[in-house]
This record gives structure tokens, sequence and C-alpha cells, in this order.
């Protein structure tokens, strides 16, 4: 069954996502993946440096070791270099490994381009250095054959005395920063600028056109002296060859990538599109005005396309509702007004028929029928104008004492002889109503009960406090008592037991209306021993300085 307009079914009190939740979760997504892949390529950046450092350090221990054997023959027992200066890298004290890890990043200072050829040395190279660098150096050349990597042994100079190419033997590289480190027994590894060449190829090609080339420089050590220095130079793999590289497992990374986006964005479509389109549904239901369109949408999924599924479901029922009191409404007022008026042509047609037989005192009843009728029908008419007044009534914030209102309305009562006494009210009780309202409908019931109570009715006027934040007003009689076929029917529109004496049956409709607009209501208590009882609740006032 659908509900009334503001109220909410159980289903939808449960927990869902908002809709800023899911596009929140879209966009954060999309950030993350956008990150990752920002990540993922410095990374890969930092992740070819470093392989081509780890490289020349691998290769350069190696030629180091087979360098100090070489001069090793040459010098014998003799001490022979220079004291190591800088204890690197730390090594626990009785262990046996020496690592040397890579440390190039990225995001690292790039050095100026180095100068190539470097100049010529205007130290000689010491003799039994250069005896050992002469036989290493075919070596370093079959090395930088396969590895393209240049190689070059310096002495304790800085003077080179083996190299992967004949043109380098011969020249100083003791301007260079890492050189003069290495030499004081520090391995170092630096980027410097390259300089793009004519001839750097294309993405298949085996050359490597980046803008920066790696060095690295190990101590040729031999015990806690300095034999000499390796200096290595490699240009890393590029961002771009290197993904060309393994461009097929990048391309099925991508893909699954691109699924996921395409799954997140299917979700998100799912939990939006979908119930917008039932949405959709059951707007074209309401004005069909078939039966669904009168329920809410069953998986709405977000909290706001649930509400506005349960506010529309609302609003068809309110306005099917208000269309059938229409409907009944106009039926029942066409009634009401049918037997006067009828009543009134009859006559009407009589004295205009039959006026010269008819004696003064038939004449005259004739008249007071019409009379009676006529005002039968105004009194109609100013009830259905209280009735259209109390129905489009815009309710404001007031708030009412009910001591000082309920004792002005016994006064008022007993003044015109009826017998009203008021009961117990707490002290500095308030309902959010507005004095003249909560006055018009006290008193209609007063004066209900003094109609329909019988002779020698008394009327009792109570209030008290009714649940959390509610209070009432009871009008308590003991008179002759509704029956309990009426009770069934004490709230519709026009019904009556005294239409002889003027009743229309409007009175407590229009209490009705008028509580409505300010979310009150009005209740018959359960039936007693004698008369009867009506309470209007309300809300007891916030804003009283007692609550």
């Amino acid at each position: 069954m659908a509900l009334a307009t503001g109220s909410r079914s159980p289903e939808a009190r449960r927990a869902r996502p908002r809709l800023w939740m899911v596009f929140s979760a879209v966009g954060l997504g999309a950030l993350v993946l956008a990150l990752l892949g920002l990540s993922l390529v410095r990374v890969y950046d930092n992740q070819l440096i470093r392989q081509t450092e780890t490289e020349l350090i691998t290769q350069g221990v190696v030629v180091s070791e087979v360098y100090r054997a070489l001069l090793r023959e040459h010098v014998g027992p003799e001490l022979y270099g220079t004291s190591r200066l800088v204890q690197w890298p730390p090594v626990p004290p009785g262990a046996h490994l020496r690592p040397i890890l890579p440390s190039l990043r990225a995001s690292d200072e790039v050095l100026p381009p180095a100068e190539e050829p470097p100049p010529r040395s205007a130290i000689p190279p010491e003799p039994r250095a250069l005896r050992a660098g002469e036989r290493l150096s075919p070596l370093l050349f079959e090395v930088s054959r396969s590895t393209l990597a240049g190689i070059r042994v310096v002495d304790t100079q800085g003077v080179v005395v083996a190299a992967s190419g004949v043109s380098g033997l011969g020249t100083t590289l003791a301007a260079r920063e890492e050189v003069l480190r290495a030499l004081r027994g520090e391995p170092r590894g630096v980027l410097r600028q390259r300089l793009a060449a004519p001839d750097d190829a294309p993405l298949a090609s085996l050359s490597r056109d980046t803008g920066v080339r790696v060095t690295v420089v190990l101590p040729i050590l031999e015990g806690e002296r300095v034999w000499g220095a390796v200096v290595l130079s490699r240009t890393p793999m590029t961002f771009a060859k290197a993904v060309y590289a393994d461009r097929w497992n990048l391309t099925a990374t991508g893909l699954v990538l691109l699924s996921v986006v395409a799954l997140m964005s299917l979700a998100a479509a799912t939990l939006v599109v979908r119930p917008v389109r039932a949405l959709v549904r059951q707007t074209r239901a309401i004005a069909a005005s078939a039966p669904e369109g009168f329920e809410p949408v069953a998986r709405p999924v977000v909290q706001e396309l649930a509400e506005l599924s349960e506010s529309l479901a609302g609003m068809a029922s309110a306005l099917r509702d208000r269309n059938q009191y229409i409907r009944s409404f106009a039926a029942n007022v066409s009634h009401e007004f049918k037997t006067p008026l009828a009543s009134i042509q009859g006559a009407v047609e009589l004295l205009r028929d039959s006026a010269e037989q008819m004696t003064p005192e038939q004449r005259e009843r004739f008249l007071s029928n019409i009379d009676a009728d006529a005002r039968r029908l105004t009194r109609l008419v100013q009830r259905l104008l209280e009735l259209a007044r109390a129905d489009s009534l815009v309710a404001r914030p007031s708030r009412t004492e009910l001591s000082p209102l309920l004792t002005s309305l016994a006064e008022r009562a007993r003044a015109e002889g009826l017998t009203v006494e008021v009961g117990p009210v707490p002290a500095g009780l308030w309902l959010g109503l507005p004095a003249e309202v909560l006055e018009d409908i006290v008193w209609q019931l007063i004066t209900n009960a003094s109609q329909h109570g019988g002779e020698g009715v008394r009327v009792r006027l109570e209030a008290d406090v009714v649940g959390a934040g509610k209070g009432r007003v009871v009008v308590r009689d003991d008179g002759a008592g509704i029956s309990t076929s009426n009770r069934a029917r004490i709230f519709d529109a026009f019904f009556t037991t005294a239409r002889e004496r003027g009743g229309t049956g409007l009175g407590l409709t229009i209490a009705q209306s008028m509580l409505r607009a300010f979310g009150a209501s009005l209740e018959l208590l359960p039936a007693e021993e004698r008369g009867a009882a009506f309470a209007v609740v309300a809300e007891t006032s916030p804003r009283s300085p007692h609550l």
C-alpha cells in the first residue's frame, strides 16, 4: 500500500549510498587510477635508472677484482696506493659482506655533461698500473661490445690506464667529482646530462637516446689502500623504449585497467540510471492512474532516489485520496442542496398554482417552509466557506497556554446557560496551536454536547500530557452519548442527527481540517457508561518555558 506524502516505509529507511557518494567514489576511483598510473611511470623511470646502475655496479665489481689481481702481480708485497679516507659502506664488525646498493633516482640532480674526450693528463700514468691496464684493456673491449657500457680504469692520480676504447688511454678524469670521491674510498653514482647524437635511433633499435647518462665509479681496494677506480657509464633505457620493449605485457595491463574503468562506469550507471528509469516508469504509471504508480520503486539503490520515489508514491496517493474526497464531497453537497431546493421549488409551484384557494394559514405555512429551507441553504453555504478556509489554512508557529483558555471558555458557556466546569490542567501546559483555532474547536465541541447530550447535560474540560511531546484537551459530557453505529460515521462530512434543528454535519469536518494544518488531530475517545468524550491532540509547544 502506498504511503502518505512525507512518510517513509521501512524499506526506505535502509542504509543506502547517496548520489554524492556514488559520484565521489567514481571520481576517487578515476583519481586513484590516474595517480597510480603516474606513480607507475615515475617508479618505472626510477627502476630503469637503478637497473642500469645495478648492471654497472656488477660489471665494475668484476673489473675491479680482475684489475686488482693483475696489479698485485706487479706490485708484490710492496705498500702501494693511497690510504682510504672514507669508510663506506658501513659494515658491522666481523661481517664479510660489502654490499654496494643502487641509490640513483630519476628526481636526482642531473650534472652537466662530461667533457668528451677527456683532456690529456699532464702527469704520466703510474708504470705498474699502466702495465696492468694494458693487459686488462682487451677484456674491457670485449665486455663493452656486449654490455654497451663505457669502462675505464684510473690509477691513484685519476689517469686512465685501461679503457674499453683506445682513445681514452692517458687522459685524466681527476676533475670529476665522482672520481675524486671514489679515489678516497667511496663508491659513487651520478646522473649526467647526455647530448643527443644525430644518429639516435628509433624505438626498435638498440640505441638508448635518453637525455641522461648513468655513471658509476667504484674504488679498487686492497685492504685499507685505494689502488685506483673503475669508471663505468651507460645510458639508461628510455621509458618509451621500455614500453615498446614490454608493449605486449603493458597492453594487457592497459586492457585490464580499461576493463576496471568500464566496470566502474557500468556500476555507476547501474546505481543511477536503472532507478531513474524506474522513476520514469513510476511517473508514467501515476499519469495513467495505474496501481504500480502508487508503490515506491522496489530497489532504488541510492538514498535520494529512494526518497524521491517515496515522495512520488505518497503524492500520488494523496492526490487519489483527494480526488475521491472531492467526488464524495461534491455528491454530498449536491444531495444537501437538492433537498431544500426541491422543497422550495415545490412550495413555490403550489403557491403559484393554488395561492388564491389557500387560506392565510396555509400560505403562511408554505412561506415559513421556504424561509426555513432558504436559511438552511444559507447556513450550509456559510459552513462550506468555513470548510474551504480550513482546508487552505497555512500553519504558522503558534502556542497557547491551556489553563487560561479553558477557564475563559467555561465562563463563556456558563454565561449562555450551559453547565461547564474545568477539570485538572497541568500547570504551564502549552499546545502548539493558535489560540483562536483551539478556542473555535473546543467551543464547537461544547455546543455539540449541549445540542446532542439532552436536557441538563454537563460538560467537563480537561487537559493532560499523552506520550512524548504530545498534549491534549478533552471535552467530556454526561449526556445521551453516541450510538455504536453513529460512532463509525461521526467524522463523515454532512452526517448529523440534528438536521431538523439546523445541523449541517460539517462542524467536526471543519475542526479536523483546521487541526490537520498544524499536525494535530481530533479524536473520539472510547465509549463510557454515559456521555461522549472528544480529544484535541497536538504537540506541546517547544517554546514553553515549563517544558
